[in-house]
Protein backbone atom coordinates (compact mmCIF):
# COMPACT_ATOMS: atom_id res chain seq x y z
CA UNK A 1 0.00 0.00 0.00
CA UNK A 2 2.64 2.35 0.80
CA UNK A 3 3.83 2.29 -2.60
CA UNK A 4 0.68 3.05 -4.32
CA UNK A 5 0.44 5.81 -2.26
CA UNK A 6 4.12 7.15 -3.24
CA UNK A 7 3.13 6.34 -6.77
CA UNK A 8 -0.13 8.41 -5.91
CA UNK A 9 2.18 11.16 -4.89
CA UNK A 10 4.13 11.30 -8.01
CA UNK A 11 0.90 11.64 -10.59
CA UNK A 12 -0.57 14.13 -8.52
CA UNK A 13 3.19 16.35 -8.72
CA UNK A 14 3.36 15.28 -11.95
CA UNK A 15 -0.93 16.86 -12.93
CA UNK A 16 0.30 19.90 -10.67
CA UNK A 17 2.90 20.91 -13.27
CA UNK A 18 0.76 19.91 -15.91
CA UNK A 19 -1.67 22.21 -14.56
CA UNK A 20 0.50 25.39 -13.91
CA UNK A 21 1.38 24.97 -17.59
CA UNK A 22 -1.98 25.07 -18.37
CA UNK A 23 -3.03 28.13 -16.19
CA UNK A 24 0.36 30.46 -16.66
CA UNK A 25 0.92 29.79 -20.44
CA UNK A 26 -2.95 30.44 -21.10
CA UNK A 27 -2.35 33.81 -19.17
CA UNK A 28 0.63 34.52 -21.32
CA UNK A 29 -1.03 33.89 -24.76
CA UNK A 30 -4.23 36.19 -23.43
CA UNK A 31 -1.79 39.16 -22.47
CA UNK A 32 0.98 38.62 -25.19
CA UNK A 33 -2.31 38.21 -27.84
CA UNK A 34 -3.73 42.09 -26.33
CA UNK A 35 -0.23 43.72 -26.33
CA UNK A 36 -0.24 42.84 -29.76
CA UNK A 37 -3.20 43.99 -30.78
CA UNK A 38 -2.98 47.26 -28.89
CA UNK A 39 0.43 47.55 -30.52
CA UNK A 40 -1.29 47.37 -33.53
CA UNK A 41 -3.73 49.72 -32.62
CA UNK A 42 -1.41 51.96 -31.84
CA UNK A 43 0.28 51.45 -35.69
CA UNK A 44 -3.34 52.40 -37.25
CA UNK A 45 -3.34 55.46 -34.70
CA UNK A 46 0.19 56.48 -35.51
CA UNK A 47 -0.58 56.15 -39.66
CA UNK A 48 -3.98 58.70 -38.84
CA UNK A 49 -1.20 61.14 -37.39
CA UNK A 50 1.06 60.95 -40.32
CA UNK A 51 -2.05 61.44 -42.39
CA UNK A 52 -3.18 64.24 -40.76
CA UNK A 53 0.96 65.73 -40.77
CA UNK A 54 0.57 65.57 -44.34
CA UNK A 55 -2.56 67.37 -44.68
CA UNK A 56 -1.14 70.41 -42.34
CA UNK A 57 1.64 70.95 -44.40
CA UNK A 58 0.15 71.46 -47.68
CA UNK A 59 -1.41 74.14 -45.81
CA UNK A 60 1.45 76.19 -45.00
CA UNK A 61 4.47 77.54 -46.03
CA UNK A 62 7.71 76.28 -48.08
CA UNK A 63 9.92 75.69 -45.37
CA UNK A 64 7.36 74.16 -42.88
CA UNK A 65 5.46 72.48 -45.17
CA UNK A 66 9.14 70.50 -45.94
CA UNK A 67 9.79 70.07 -42.29
CA UNK A 68 6.00 68.53 -41.85
CA UNK A 69 6.40 66.08 -44.36
CA UNK A 70 10.08 65.36 -43.50
CA UNK A 71 8.82 64.65 -39.52
CA UNK A 72 5.73 62.75 -41.56
CA UNK A 73 7.83 60.10 -43.33
CA UNK A 74 9.95 59.55 -40.58
CA UNK A 75 6.89 58.73 -38.13
CA UNK A 76 5.86 56.71 -41.23
CA UNK A 77 9.11 54.90 -41.09
CA UNK A 78 8.38 53.66 -37.39
CA UNK A 79 5.44 52.41 -38.46
CA UNK A 80 6.78 50.32 -41.06
CA UNK A 81 9.09 48.88 -38.15
CA UNK A 82 5.93 48.49 -35.85
CA UNK A 83 3.99 46.52 -38.76
CA UNK A 84 6.82 44.41 -38.54
CA UNK A 85 7.35 43.62 -34.95
CA UNK A 86 3.55 43.12 -35.01
CA UNK A 87 3.71 40.33 -37.29
CA UNK A 88 6.99 38.78 -35.76
CA UNK A 89 5.20 39.03 -32.25
CA UNK A 90 2.15 36.92 -33.75
CA UNK A 91 4.49 34.45 -35.60
CA UNK A 92 7.39 33.99 -33.10
CA UNK A 93 5.49 34.60 -29.57
CA UNK A 94 1.44 34.08 -29.74
CA UNK A 95 1.72 31.02 -31.87
CA UNK A 96 4.03 28.99 -29.93
CA UNK A 97 1.95 29.64 -26.86
CA UNK A 98 -1.39 28.96 -28.77
CA UNK A 99 0.49 25.62 -29.41
CA UNK A 100 0.47 24.68 -25.52
CA UNK A 101 -3.04 23.89 -25.64
CA UNK A 102 -3.05 20.74 -27.54
CA UNK A 103 -0.07 19.37 -25.79
CA UNK A 104 -1.51 20.15 -22.57
CA UNK A 105 -4.70 18.44 -23.82
CA UNK A 106 -2.54 15.54 -24.52
CA UNK A 107 -0.57 15.45 -21.57
CA UNK A 108 -3.48 15.41 -19.68
CA UNK A 109 -5.29 12.32 -21.15
CA UNK A 110 -2.35 10.50 -20.00
CA UNK A 111 -2.43 11.39 -16.96
CA UNK A 112 -6.00 10.88 -16.62
CA UNK A 113 -5.30 7.22 -18.01
CA UNK A 114 -2.85 6.51 -15.34
CA UNK A 115 -4.90 7.76 -12.69
CA UNK A 116 -7.86 5.09 -14.01
CA UNK A 117 -4.86 2.09 -14.10
CA UNK A 118 -4.36 3.26 -10.43
CA UNK A 119 -8.00 3.20 -9.20
CA UNK A 120 -8.16 -0.25 -10.75
CA UNK A 121 -4.93 -1.15 -9.03
CA UNK A 122 -6.52 0.50 -5.54
CA UNK A 123 -9.84 -2.07 -6.03
CA UNK A 124 -8.03 -5.21 -6.48
CA UNK A 125 -5.82 -4.44 -3.76
CA UNK A 126 -8.73 -4.03 -1.53
CA UNK A 127 -11.06 -6.64 -3.41
CA UNK A 128 -7.93 -8.63 -1.96
CA UNK A 129 -7.97 -7.65 1.25
CA UNK A 130 -11.51 -8.25 2.12
CA UNK A 131 -11.26 -11.92 0.63
CA UNK A 132 -8.76 -12.68 2.79
CA UNK A 133 -10.53 -11.51 6.12
CA UNK A 134 -13.79 -12.88 4.67
CA UNK A 135 -12.33 -15.93 3.02
CA UNK A 136 -9.16 -16.86 4.42
CA UNK A 137 -9.32 -20.75 3.61
CA UNK A 138 -10.61 -19.71 0.21
CA UNK A 139 -7.44 -20.28 -1.43
CA UNK A 140 -8.95 -20.33 -5.00
CA UNK A 141 -10.19 -17.22 -4.75
CA UNK A 142 -7.80 -15.28 -2.81
CA UNK A 143 -5.15 -16.92 -5.89
CA UNK A 144 -7.09 -15.12 -8.48
CA UNK A 145 -7.56 -12.02 -6.46
CA UNK A 146 -3.57 -11.90 -6.00
CA UNK A 147 -3.20 -12.73 -9.67
CA UNK A 148 -5.59 -10.11 -10.37
CA UNK A 149 -4.27 -7.45 -7.82
CA UNK A 150 -0.37 -8.29 -9.18
CA UNK A 151 -1.60 -7.82 -12.99
CA UNK A 152 -2.96 -4.41 -11.87
CA UNK A 153 0.06 -3.68 -10.22
CA UNK A 154 2.04 -4.16 -13.46
CA UNK A 155 -0.30 -1.98 -15.24
CA UNK A 156 -0.01 0.77 -12.60
CA UNK A 157 3.79 0.34 -12.84
CA UNK A 158 4.08 0.70 -16.54
CA UNK A 159 1.31 3.37 -17.11
CA UNK A 160 3.27 5.57 -14.29
CA UNK A 161 6.72 5.18 -15.73
CA UNK A 162 5.20 6.26 -19.12
CA UNK A 163 3.65 9.27 -17.67
CA UNK A 164 7.06 10.21 -15.72
CA UNK A 165 8.89 10.28 -18.82
CA UNK A 166 5.57 11.93 -20.93
CA UNK A 167 5.79 14.81 -18.28
CA UNK A 168 9.35 14.57 -18.03
CA UNK A 169 9.76 15.82 -21.69
CA UNK A 170 6.75 18.04 -20.84
CA UNK A 171 8.33 19.82 -18.60
CA UNK A 172 12.05 19.83 -20.51
CA UNK A 173 10.25 21.33 -23.94
CA UNK A 174 8.34 23.96 -21.71
CA UNK A 175 11.29 25.28 -20.00
CA UNK A 176 13.08 25.15 -23.59
CA UNK A 177 10.08 27.07 -25.42
CA UNK A 178 9.63 29.40 -22.30
CA UNK A 179 13.02 30.41 -22.59
CA UNK A 180 12.78 30.57 -26.44
CA UNK A 181 9.26 32.74 -26.28
CA UNK A 182 10.79 35.54 -23.74
CA UNK A 183 14.02 35.69 -26.04
CA UNK A 184 12.18 36.02 -28.58
CA UNK A 185 9.74 38.44 -27.42
CA UNK A 186 12.74 41.00 -25.99
CA UNK A 187 14.55 40.52 -29.31
CA UNK A 188 11.89 41.80 -31.16
CA UNK A 189 11.22 44.64 -29.20
CA UNK A 190 14.90 45.55 -29.15
CA UNK A 191 15.22 45.54 -32.79
CA UNK A 192 12.12 47.79 -32.89
CA UNK A 193 13.47 49.98 -30.65
CA UNK A 194 16.58 50.58 -32.13
CA UNK A 195 14.95 51.29 -35.44
CA UNK A 196 12.85 53.54 -34.07
CA UNK A 197 14.85 55.60 -31.90
CA UNK A 198 17.38 55.73 -35.29
CA UNK A 199 14.07 57.21 -36.85
CA UNK A 200 12.77 59.61 -34.12
CA UNK A 201 16.35 60.70 -34.19
CA UNK A 202 16.39 61.68 -37.89
CA UNK A 203 12.62 63.27 -37.40
CA UNK A 204 14.00 65.25 -34.49
CA UNK A 205 16.91 66.69 -36.21
CA UNK A 206 14.86 67.38 -38.71
CA UNK A 207 12.94 69.85 -36.40
CA UNK A 208 15.49 70.97 -35.10
CA UNK A 209 16.79 72.30 -38.73
CA UNK A 210 13.83 74.08 -38.91
CA UNK A 211 14.07 77.48 -40.05
CA UNK A 212 11.48 79.69 -38.64
CA UNK A 213 12.89 83.00 -39.45
CA UNK A 214 12.03 82.13 -43.41
CA UNK A 215 8.64 81.07 -43.08
CA UNK A 216 7.79 84.29 -40.48
CA UNK A 217 9.70 86.68 -43.02
CA UNK A 218 7.69 85.28 -46.05
CA UNK A 219 4.48 85.61 -43.93
CA UNK A 220 4.76 89.49 -42.54
CA UNK A 221 6.06 90.14 -46.20
CA UNK A 222 2.74 88.89 -47.69
CA UNK A 223 0.41 90.68 -44.59
CA UNK A 224 2.89 94.10 -45.46
CA UNK A 225 1.72 93.23 -49.03
CA UNK A 226 -1.83 92.86 -48.59
CA UNK A 227 -2.01 96.53 -45.67
CA UNK A 228 0.61 98.21 -47.67
CA UNK A 229 -1.73 98.06 -50.97
CA UNK A 230 -4.36 100.09 -48.70
CA UNK A 231 -2.00 102.65 -47.43
CA UNK A 232 -0.53 103.84 -50.48
CA UNK A 233 -4.38 105.00 -52.09
CA UNK A 234 -4.29 108.78 -52.31
CA UNK A 235 -6.00 110.94 -49.77
CA UNK A 236 -8.63 111.81 -51.77
CA UNK A 237 -10.02 108.25 -52.40
CA UNK A 238 -10.38 107.60 -48.80
CA UNK A 239 -11.81 109.51 -46.26
CA UNK A 240 -8.94 111.80 -44.06
CA UNK A 241 -7.98 110.40 -41.01
CA UNK A 242 -8.27 112.44 -37.71
CA UNK A 243 -4.69 112.80 -37.77
CA UNK A 244 -5.03 114.97 -40.88
CA UNK A 245 -8.30 116.34 -39.71
CA UNK A 246 -7.18 118.30 -36.82
CA UNK A 247 -3.93 120.28 -38.47
CA UNK A 248 -6.69 121.36 -40.92
CA UNK A 249 -9.67 121.90 -38.88
CA UNK A 250 -6.86 124.42 -36.62
CA UNK A 251 -6.12 126.41 -39.18
CA UNK A 252 -9.84 127.05 -40.27
CA UNK A 253 -10.76 127.83 -37.23
CA UNK A 254 -7.46 130.19 -37.02
CA UNK A 255 -8.44 131.66 -39.85
CA UNK A 256 -12.11 132.57 -39.10
CA UNK A 257 -10.89 133.90 -35.69
CA UNK A 258 -8.83 136.53 -37.63
CA UNK A 259 -11.30 136.95 -40.17
CA UNK A 260 -13.74 137.94 -37.15
CA UNK A 261 -11.39 140.35 -35.54
CA UNK A 262 -10.45 141.73 -38.57
CA UNK A 263 -14.52 142.52 -39.07
CA UNK A 264 -15.36 143.62 -35.97
CA UNK A 265 -12.57 146.35 -36.43
CA UNK A 266 -13.80 147.24 -39.59
CA UNK A 267 -17.41 147.81 -38.00
CA UNK A 268 -15.82 149.47 -35.33
CA UNK A 269 -14.43 152.07 -37.73
CA UNK A 270 -17.00 152.44 -39.79
CA UNK A 271 -19.31 153.31 -36.76
CA UNK A 272 -16.71 155.65 -35.79
CA UNK A 273 -17.35 157.13 -39.14
CA UNK A 274 -21.23 157.18 -38.51
CA UNK A 275 -21.39 159.11 -35.52
CA UNK A 276 -21.74 162.90 -35.89
CA UNK A 277 -19.38 165.61 -35.21
CA UNK A 278 -20.89 167.31 -32.33
CA UNK A 279 -22.11 163.45 -30.98
CA UNK A 280 -18.73 163.09 -30.67
CA UNK A 281 -17.46 166.01 -29.62
CA UNK A 282 -19.76 165.85 -26.41
CA UNK A 283 -18.84 162.58 -25.57
CA UNK A 284 -14.89 163.93 -25.57
CA UNK A 285 -15.98 167.01 -23.05
CA UNK A 286 -18.10 164.76 -20.92
CA UNK A 287 -15.52 162.39 -20.07
CA UNK A 288 -13.52 165.30 -19.04
CA UNK A 289 -15.94 166.71 -16.98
Amino acid sequence: MNVVLSRDSQVRAMENTVTNAERYFGQFCSLLASYTRKTARLRDKADQLVKQLIDFANTENPELRATMRGFAEDLAKVQDYRQAEVERLEAKVISPLKLYGAQIKQTRADIKKCKRVQNNEIKQLEKLEKLRQKSPSDRQMISQAETSAQRASVDTNRSTHHLAETVDAFQEQKLKDLRKIFSDFVTIEMVFHAKAVEVYSSAFQTLENYDMGRDLQDFRTKMRGIYGHSEARPLTDTNPSSSVLWPLASQSVQSTVAQQGKDEEESEADSVEEIPLEDLRGHQQGHRD
